[in-house]
Order: C-alpha cells, then structure tokens, then sequence
C-alpha cells in the first residue's frame, strides 16, 4: 500500500484538506473522504458518464481522474450546482420533461448537460446528444433528457 499524501483541493466553492493514496481517483475521494455521492460509479472504467463532475468548468469522468492532480483546479460536482440558478433551471427542466427515471444517471446527466450550456447557451439537438454522448442512461430513450436540455436552453417552452 502507498503512502498517503496530502491534497488541498478546491470542491464547490470551498477549501477542503484529505489524505489519499496517490493512485486513488477523484470519485472515490469525494464519495468516501468528501461525503459528496451526487457522483456515481456506474462502471469505474470512464465509460457510463454517472461520476461526471466538472474540472475547471470542463465535464470529466471522476473515475478517469487522479485526485491527486486536482490540486489547485476548481471541482464542481452535482451538489454544488444546487446554488446555481442557471442549474436549477436545469433540474427543473430535467423534473417538467419526465427526463430520469431510476435517476442514477441524473447527477452525470446534469453536471454534463450544464459544463455544454456554459460552452454553448443553444444548443441544436444534434449539440445535444453530441455534449451528453458520454452518459449512458439505460432507462430512457434519451429523448426528454435532450427535451430537458433544449429547455432549460430556452430553445423550446415545456
């Protein structure tokens, strides 16, 4: 087993101190040392999208990420976009559309779905599916998810 190694990380707006293995990701960090499960192991093998969580404003798998290079980066995840009204948008959109159902996806789904409305405020459906490719939702047919986004855009009225 490594040596633990001390972190200074920057997670949803606030200064946070943890002790972690050098190999150990960015997912397991912040489910086990933050208390924040927004983010979800769906696979651990950066392939389902459910431990999204934005890097610097960019949507990235946690499970794909060392913590111990997120030192000095700003790390949001679904939790700390609760304060956010263009996010709450979002999530109301994801509730008016009927877009989750289990709702393990959602936490991804949002983060990533709100890391493309930052990149581009109108997204064509077509910028859509491309920004959310990444998630795997194995519930719905994809269809009010992208409804939700083009809403919470403005480019459609629920």
């Amino acid at each position: 087993m490594a040596e633990k190694v001390p972190v200074a990380l920057f997670v949803n707006g606030e200064n946070r101190q943890v002790l972690v293995d050098p190999r150990q990701n960015l997912l397991q960090t912040l489910r086990a040392d933050l208390g924040l499960t927004g983010a979800k192991c769906g696979c651990g093998h950066g392939v389902c999208g459910a431990c999204t969580v934005l890097i610097d404003g960019e949507a990235v798998l946690a499970c794909l990420a060392l913590t111990v290079a997120q030192a000095g980066r700003e790390i949001g995840t679904v939790e700390g976009l609760a304060d956010d009204e263009a996010s709450a948008a979002l999530v109301q959109a994801f509730v008016d559309c009927g877009a989750l159902q289990c709702g393990f996806c959602t936490p991804g789904m949002i983060v990533a779905a709100r890391a493309l409305l930052q990149r581009n405020p109108r997204p064509t459906v077509e910028e859509i599916r491309h920004g959310l490719g990444g998630n795997v939702c194995r519930c719905t047919g994809y269809v009010k998810i992208v409804d939700a986004v083009r809403t919470a855009s403005g480019a459609v009225q629920p």
